[in-house]
């Protein structure tokens, strides 16, 4: 199947599937506000304090503030870790679920992709040109691996103090959530194929240099499980505990809380 101009075989998987390929609209009345590339996002330099960034300033420190606001995260790199799971599981699930539905993604390089640092999906991103590729694991590695994790990874770790492991975790972690997804779909609606096909690429992107050893794959009738060797840092989230895939079986001990927190 043909990439449509609309990618409209991603939306009946959800909204974190889905990618815009228009122009989002502004309020009536309101100009539209201008957004930034992702290649922007990567070369930034920091900005002094995420609350001092704006859109095109530092679009990454505004991410990471608005995850540190939204989840109350008084360690900017707990905040750092979960902002980029985030943005690279959007990355997966867009070139995953289009390798999988179409047999080809779309041309996912960091200028072409315009970000919204405030938004959530399916409007953080904005696709500005359609752009075949080939879709086998080797180009998603290209486009989601190469062409965004190691420059997004660059430009955190410019800024917090997080450690490869854990970033490498955080994008293995993300693909594996996204198969499953994935998987779980296509068994739903009696489509076998896709849900072979995207164990298969799944399984290879795992074995990927830039992910080997960040985990254990399993493949299980449920679909892929994994179990990661790092940790997102999620428990150091007020309330928060640890991941189903997560290294730690429960919160370290200096961090369990009380019902009260």
């Amino acid at each position: 199947m043909d990439l449509d101009p609309q990618l409209t075989a991603l939306r009946p998987l959800g909204g974190f599937f889905a990618l815009r390929t228009t122009p989002p609209t502004a309020p009536e009345g309101a100009p539209a506000r201008p957004l930034p590339t992702l290649a922007q996002a990567y070369r930034a330099e920091p900005a002094a304090s995420p609350v001092s960034a704006d859109a095109h300033g530092d679009p990454l420190a505004r991410r990471v503030g608005r995850v540190a606001r939204a989840l109350r995260v008084p360690e900017p790199r707990v905040a750092a870790s979960l902002a980029q799971q985030g943005l690279v599981a959007r990355l997966w699930s867009v070139a995953l679920g289009c390798a999988v539905l179409y047999g080809r993604r779309p041309d996912l390089a960091p200028e072409l992709l315009r970000w919204d640092p405030d938004g959530s999906a399916p409007d953080d991103l904005w696709l500005t040109e359609v752009r075949a590729r080939p879709g086998d694991a080797q180009s998603l590695a290209a486009a989601v691996l190469h062409g965004h994790l190691e420059p997004l990874a660059a430009a955190l770790r410019a800024r917090h103090r997080v450690a490869p492991g854990l970033l490498r975790g955080n994008a293995a972690s993300a693909l594996a959530g996204t198969a499953r997804q994935l998987e779980g779909w296509a068994r739903a609606n009696g489509r076998p194929d896709a849900a072979a096909r995207s164990r298969a690429l799944t399984a290879e992107l795992l074995a990927h240099p830039l992910l080997a050893g960040a985990g254990t794959p399993t493949a299980t009738p449920a679909g892929t499980a994994f179990h990661r060797r790092s940790c997102c840092l999620y428990y150091r989230v007020p309330g928060g505990g640890v991941c189903g895939d997560c290294c730690f079986p429960r919160p370290p001990r200096p961090f369990l809380r009380g019902p009260s927190g």
